[in-house]
């Protein structure tokens, strides 16, 4: 499960003594801590595309800090982010390209757009952007 090699990836980085990758780390199992206890509420249990949310929201999240920064003129706090956010992104499972979203859309039966995204949403959560799918499934019809 992708909660377990992070928490070896933080376990590695205690013992390299690497602060930047094992902070990062804290906050994305701290965020992943928070998310199974409110599954764990409502009687569900988290699973990897709740985790692979979890990283993107990080990611957006730490893109966004490390504007600011731009914007600030803080080139060290950059340099920190920039590393901190190619930690996440290693977690992150590969993207889809819109040629392979094109080639799952023609072998779908039903190419209409809510049954498109559903499918899409089920069976690749957090592997494809939806905004992609979306564009694909315009030039596709």
């Amino acid at each position: 499960m992708l909660q377990d090699d992070i928490k070896k990836a933080r376990i590695e980085a205690m013992k390299a003594k690497d602060k930047t990758t094992l902070n990062v780390l804290s906050v994305v199992l701290n965020k992943i801590m928070l998310a199974t206890i409110d599954k764990r509420e409502k009687g569900e249990t988290l699973t990897d595309a709740d985790v692979v949310g979890i990283l993107q929201k990080t990611v957006k999240e730490l893109g966004d800090e490390r504007e600011g920064f731009l914007k600030a003129d803080r080139p060290e706090k950059v340099a920190e982010l920039d590393a901190q956010i190619a930690t996440v992104n290693g977690f992150l499972p590969k993207m889809m390209s819109a040629e392979e979203i094109a080639a799952v859309i023609m072998t779908l039966e039903d190419k209409s757009v809510p049954a498109v995204m559903r499918y899409f949403k089920a069976e690749y959560a957090g592997k494809c952007e939806m905004r992609t799918v979306s564009e694909v499934l315009k030039t596709v019809k």
